[in-house]
């Protein structure tokens, strides 16, 4: 499981953050100010840092200059209403690993927390999901131990779902993610994965059909 430090001194973005995050299978802690920031990571390690500029005590930029002087492979994504492109400019030249403005939407963040993630290896190899766990090197699933036969189209189309929990899902990005370019909205092939995932897993009643939108997996 992941381990992220959310440093933002507004208590409803912090929380709305932890609780995004949380329900995505991420394991938060939260900082207030700088200051509060640099005590925890000198005692810990996370995986990723989400941080606001303007903080009290010691703000994003100095914070940062100290990650990367110290915490070097430790990512680090920038939230904040400075939206001018002097601002980004900044924060990337410090060694920011991704900017995001608010407001912001929740699947945004979500989707960006994962891209960095991904680049620097720190994505989970195994995700347990109910009854259900996915080895996401070996590329296998099993389901209480017993394992679960896919093609690597199901995994891909399960691990997308599970990536994005209780989120809906377009058809249209669905098509991009797993098969790229092979195929141009055949509406019934997706269909058809969907159906054989909901029978294998016997997930018949998880994941839901989204009305002119496409799928989404609820848990």
């Amino acid at each position: 499981m992941n381990k992220i430090l959310i440093v933002e001194d507004e208590m409803a973005i912090r929380d709305l953050i932890k609780i995004g995050l949380e329900s995505h299978g991420y394991q938060c802690e939260c900082a207030s100010d700088g200051e509060l920031a640099a005590d925890f990571l000198e005692q810990k390690n996370y995986d990723l840092i989400l941080l606001d500029i303007m903080l009290p005590k010691v703000d994003g930029y100095e914070l940062l200059e100290y990650i990367k002087q110290t915490l070097e492979i430790t990512p680090v994504i920038f939230i904040t209403a400075k939206s001018q492109t002097k601002d980004k400019i900044k924060g990337l030249n410090l060694g920011a690993d991704d900017y995001i403005t608010k407001p912001f939407e929740m699947g945004e963040l979500i989707a960006r927390v994962e891209a960095v993630l991904r680049r620097f290896h720190k994505t989970s190899e195994k995700i347990e999901i109910g009854d259900i766990t996915i080895h996401v090197v070996a590329r296998t699933v099993k389901k209480r131990e017993e394992k679960i036969d896919l093609t690597p189209k199901e995994f891909d189309l399960l691990l997308l779902l599970v990536q994005n929990k209780n989120m809906a899902l377009y058809r249209e990005v669905i098509f991009e993610k797993v098969w790229g370019e092979e195929l141009e909205f055949e509406t019934r092939t997706l269909d058809l994965h969907i159906q054989r995932l909901r029978k294998k897993l016997n997930w018949k009643d998880k994941i839901k059909t989204v009305y002119r939108i496409g799928y989404m997996l609820e848990v």
